[in-house]
Parts: structure tokens; C-alpha cells; sequence
């Protein structure tokens, strides 16, 4: 079987770096949290809300037009990425309106958008 290149054969272990990474290494709850965060934004859908949202609050309405969906769907959507914290929303009469819950989803997704743009994925990457 060939060695795989990007594998390491050496055999030593820099103690003194693991124990350092070890040291500032946080707790499993926050590793669970972030992949979960990292779950709720990795679904075509809601990248497209997000996207939608980093520039204008907007009502389901108008934005189920832009993702071509259903108000319905387009609820249930908005409504996972509100209780993991990445639109809010806020009811003026019979219309409620979302937005983004804050700068960090905004600038998030910004630096995952200029990542892909940098290493010239276009959507070509396998699952």
C-alpha cells in the first residue's frame, strides 16, 4: 500500500506543544456547541438566508421569494437558526421581520465566503 504524503512518519512528539495545546484547549461543551453552530450553517438554504439577511432585515415573504420556497419552509428555516442564535426577529402588526442576530454571523460568514473565493472552490468541494 503507498505511503500516504501527508502523513507523518516521523515518529517523535513534541511534548512540550501538545501539553501546550492540551492546556488551552476548551472543554468538550464547547466543541459540541460550535458544531452544532457549524451544522446549522453548513445547509444551502440557509447560507442563502443569511446571505440575504446580511444587508437588510426582511420578512418571511420577501424572503421566501428569494430563495424560491415557501413561506412555510422558509419559517421552520428561520426558526432552527433563531434558537441557535444566527437571525433574530421582531413582529411589527402581522409581519415579522429577521435580521441577523449579530456582527459575528455577519463576519462569519464574510471570511468563510472570502476562504472559498481564496482557494477557488466554487462549490466543487466533495462530501
Amino acid at each position: 500500500m503507498p505511503k500516504n504524503e501527508f502523513t507523518c512518519d516521523c515518529g517523535c512528539v513534541d511534548q512540550r506543544l501538545v501539553e501546550q495545546t492540551l492546556a488551552q484547549m476548551p472543554g468538550p461543551e464547547m466543541f459540541d456547541a460550535l458544531a452544532v453552530f457549524f451544522k446549522i450553517m453548513g445547509d444551502t438554504t440557509r447560507c442563502k438566508l443569511i446571505f440575504a439577511l446580511r444587508n437588510n432585515e426582511m420578512c418571511v415573504c420577501d424572503l421566501a421569494n428569494v430563495v424560491s420556497m415557501s413561506k412555510s419552509s422558509v419559517s421552520h428555516q428561520l426558526s432552527k437558526m433563531r434558537r441557535y442564535g444566527v437571525v433574530k426577529c421582531r413582529r411589527d402588526g402581522k409581519e415579522v421581520y429577521y435580521s441577523l442576530d449579530d456582527r459575528h454571523v455577519d463576519e462569519i460568514f464574510a471570511i468563510t465566503m472570502k476562504h472559498i473565493k481564496h482557494i477557488g472552490c466554487g462549490g466543487e468541494y466533495e462530501n
